[in-house]
């Protein structure tokens, strides 16, 4: 015949056998949960990027190096880049017209930039190139882009070391003056036709007290983006290394 204790003894053991299945059970979820909250928030910073990214041109001039002298270089090619840019731009449509007439001048425009390094009495090579590429978190006037993938005409001087300068080719935020912190109404208008409402409110309310679902979801964008630049740079040093 069993003993009282021995009863108490299985009962405990019965207890703690459904409680560790309770905790498996709770953990399973709560990763599964966790993992589909993450898929779910991954797959929505994607669309924002890749949206953005295919309604967006932006203009990336980096400097040979952070010397004063190389930085006011930098400078001085944005500048004809911009003014030669803009006159071609002046009539342009859309985006697939402007994506157009920049890669049809990608050669005029390394040889304006040549031209203007050689001119100010440097012999720094000039790249100019079309293509996407990665971006930290911009501000331009009261709009501010999250980190992330970007179409970019890039123009890098010299071993392009230097730090960089960026604006918007398309829509034209490069061709306007944002100095009193806020974008003119009829590029804001530009920009609403051809982002989502979603999108439109993202990169113009993130600095909005007023607009704490839109920041949270800036925030959102910019920390999974951010987080895929470092991870792909970190692997591109790797293997450069190793290669």
């Amino acid at each position: 015949m069993k003993k009282k204790s021995d009863f108490i003894t299985a009962a405990g053991k019965s207890l703690i056998r459904h409680t560790r299945r309770n905790i498996r059970l709770i953990a399973s979820i709560s990763i599964i949960t966790f993992t589909f909250v993450i898929f779910k928030m991954n797959s929505y910073t994607e669309n924002v990027n890749r949206n953005l990214s295919g309604n967006l041109i932006r203009l990336h001039v980096v400097a040979n190096s952070d010397s004063p002298e190389d930085q006011e270089l930098k400078n001085t090619v944005r500048d004809n880049i911009l003014a030669y840019v803009r006159n071609e731009v002046k009539d342009s449509k859309n985006i697939e017209q402007t994506r157009a007439m920049i890669c049809e001048k990608i050669p005029e425009i390394t040889n304006l930039a040549r031209e203007t390094i050689q001119s100010n009495g440097y012999s720094y090579d000039v790249e100019t190139t079309l293509g996407v590429y990665p971006f930290p978190t911009r501000a331009y006037g009261d709009i501010a882009l999250p980190a992330g993938n970007y179409q970019a005409l890039k123009v890098v001087i010299g071993n392009g070391e230097g730090s960089n300068w960026w604006c918007v080719l398309f829509p034209p935020l490069c061709f306007v003056d944002v100095t009193h912190g806020t974008v003119p109404d009829f590029v804001r208008k530009d920009l609403q036709e051809v982002l989502t409402d979603e999108e439109y409110s993202i990169i113009t309310s993130a600095d909005s007290e007023s607009e704490i679902p839109v920041k949270i979801k800036f925030k959102i964008v910019e920390l999974f983006q951010e987080s895929k630049i470092k991870l792909a740079s970190a692997f591109h040093k790797l293997f450069s290394l190793e290669g």
